[in-house]
């Protein structure tokens, strides 16, 4: 029920966003940076990364699941208790010496990153349907400037400090976003007994499937969009090099995507009550084409600079349509499995991605690895254009 007195959340939900998309970026951005510094190579690296993916996708729909029964505890709490084990996992980072300890403690902590996400953007979603006043495209916009923010102050600290900044920044990061949890307000919604039944009957994916026919198709085309995305974004470092860079230049290239992101998500608000969000779903699609296909035309740094504006009506529009897109086709009591099936798609792009990634350029090159990008953009593209569900203007 919406409560009796409506707060303005915008400002706290920003800075959960912000420090969640900083530990977005300390872990996923850098990896190639820290565990190549470790002495793992790209095929390690990608199969450390997909077994971290199948965990996170396993886990992903369970704990939603026992998210949205009545008896278990808030989102709130849920995040704050993966934020926990997150901080341990930092901390062992950071001491540990042993090839096998750290990658294990790292693919646990990419794991926890990929099962955080639905959660972090339901807490959002939630409280905008609790009556709360809250600007989810400014938020998901704070997350994209510190995703920037961070990306490039890492850049350069990891040219001077070496491998051990990252593990430090998380532990840092991950204590600030207790700090912004402990002060969130928020409350589990109650809900009726039948609600609940119907909720714990679609814990089973395929009844859940059933029930939303082509939602599941439209994850398919997300899982080939993702693993585009995912290919340019796990594997930065090894493009950059590949451009004539390294981890400065690519820190700089991460910045500047995330910096195109701002204007989609900081107008979102305006955008979403003009445009439908099956239709900005679907745009979104093209522009994951054309910046894997930028990617692998760009003959240096300057031009992968350049290439990076794409991010602006791809990842930018989709991050936060996909989002409403799922809250406007779903029951309530689907909402939050419904967002960590949509996550999932990157989890599962993830998971692939890992997988090709790094054989694709430890035996072929980069320039294969893009071009196979590219392709996995374009049929996803297609899949999500064909049966995007079409959805009633947001208002």
């Amino acid at each position: 029920m919406p409560s009796a007195k409506s707060k303005n959340l915008t400002g706290s939900y920003s800075c959960i966003q912000a420090l969640y998309w900083m530990y977005f970026a300390a872990i996923m951005s850098f990896s190639g940076f820290f565990l190549l510094g470790g002495g793992f190579s790209n095929t390690q690296i990608g199969i450390i990364a997909a077994v971290a993916g199948i965990m996170s996708a396993l886990l992903q729909p369970v704990l939603a699941g026992y998210a949205d029964r009545p008896d278990s505890p808030s989102l709130k709490k849920i995040i704050q208790i993966l934020y926990v084990i997150q901080l341990l996992l930092g901390i062992g980072l950071f001491f540990s010496r042993t090839l096998i300890l750290t990658g294990l403690l790292y693919g646990i902590s990419i794991a926890l990153l990929q099962l955080m996400t639905p959660f972090i953007n339901a807490l959002g979603m939630e409280s905008i349907n609790q009556g709360q006043k809250l600007n989810f495209g400014l938020a998901r916009g704070m997350g994209s400037v510190a995703y920037a923010v961070i990306c490039y102050v890492l850049g350069i600290i990891t040219v001077k400090a070496g491998v051990l900044s990252i593990p430090a920044s998380v532990t840092i990061i991950t204590v600030l976003s207790l700090g912004c949890l402990i002060i969130f307000p928020f409350v589990k919604t109650q809900k009726s007994a039948q609600t609940s039944s119907d909720s714990k009957s679609l814990a089973n994916p395929l009844l859940f499937f059933r029930k939303y026919r082509r939602f599941s198709l439209v994850l398919i085309g997300c899982i080939f969009i993702y693993l585009s995305h995912v290919l340019l974004n796990n594997f930065n470092f090894q493009i950059a090099q590949g451009k004539g860079g390294g981890s400065a230049e690519m820190g700089t290239a991460s910045a500047i995507a995330a910096m195109c992101e701002l204007p989609t998500l900081f107008l979102f608000g305006y955008i979403i009550k003009k445009i439908r969000c099956d239709l900005l779903v679907r745009f979104a699609g093209i522009f994951f084409v054309l910046k894997a296909l930028g990617t692998f035309l760009a003959p240096g740094i300057s031009m992968y600079y350049g290439v990076q504006v794409f991010q602006m009506l791809g990842w930018g529009l989709l991050t936060a349509a996909s989002v409403y897109y799922v809250n406007a086709i779903m029951e309530p009591e689907d909402a939050i499995k419904g967002q960590a099936y949509f996550t999932m798609t990157y989890t599962l792009g993830s998971v692939i991605g890992s997988f090709l990634g790094g054989a694709l350029i430890d035996f072929a090159r980069v320039s294969s690895m893009l071009l196979f990008a590219t392709v996995s953009a374009l049929f996803g593209a297609v899949i999500v254009f064909i049966f995007a569900e079409r959805t009633p203007l947001n208002k």
